[in-house]
C-alpha cells in the first residue's frame, strides 16, 4: 500500500481535514437516498489517519434511519467533505472522504483504482446494483 496524506475540505474552506489513504486501494459509490441524491463517492479512511484541522463547531450534523452515520456539512456552504460511521459489518469506524474534496489528488490515479458499488437502495450494501450508469 502506498499511503500519501491528503489535505482537503469544503467549498468556503471553514472545514479543513487531513487524510492519509492508498488511491490505488478503490473508492466507494453508492446508491442510497442520500448518496444518490449528493452523488456520494468516497475513500474510506481508518479513524487514526483523519484529522480535522478547523472546528468542529463549523459542522452540523445529519442522521436518519440507522443513526450509524454522521453526515457532516459545513455550515456555511453546505458542502459534505466528509461522514463517520462505525458499522462493525463494515469493519467497524471509519471515515469516508468524499474524493471532490480533497486537494491535490490525482484523478487519473483515482480513476485507475476499482470502485466499490454498493446497493443501498436495495439495503445490500455487499453487491452492486443492477445499474450504476447514473453513479
Amino acid at each position: 500500500m502506498a499511503m500519501k496524506t491528503y489535505q482537503g475540505g469544503c467549498h468556503c474552506g471553514n472545514v479543513r481535514f487531513e487524510a492519509a489513504f492508498d488511491v490505488a486501494a478503490g473508492s466507494t459509490k453508492c446508491n442510497c437516498s442520500i448518496c444518490t441524491k449528493a452523488r456520494l463517492w468516497s475513500l474510506r479512511v481508518k479513524p487514526e489517519n483523519f484529522r480535522l484541522l478547523t472546528s468542529e463547531s463549523e459542522l452540523t450534523d445529519y442522521r436518519f434511519n440507522s443513526n450509524s452515520v454522521r453526515h457532516l456539512f459545513c455550515k456555511t456552504c453546505g458542502v459534505r467533505s466528509y461522514e463517520w460511521a462505525d458499522i462493525p459489518q463494515a469493519g467497524g469506524a471509519y471515515y469516508s472522504v468524499m474524493v471532490t474534496c480533497v486537494d491535490e489528488l490525482d484523478f487519473g490515479q483515482l480513476l485507475a483504482a476499482p470502485i466499490r458499488f454498493c446497493d443501498g437502495r436495495a439495503n445490500n450494501w455487499w453487491s452492486p446494483p443492477d445499474d450504476m450508469r447514473y453513479l
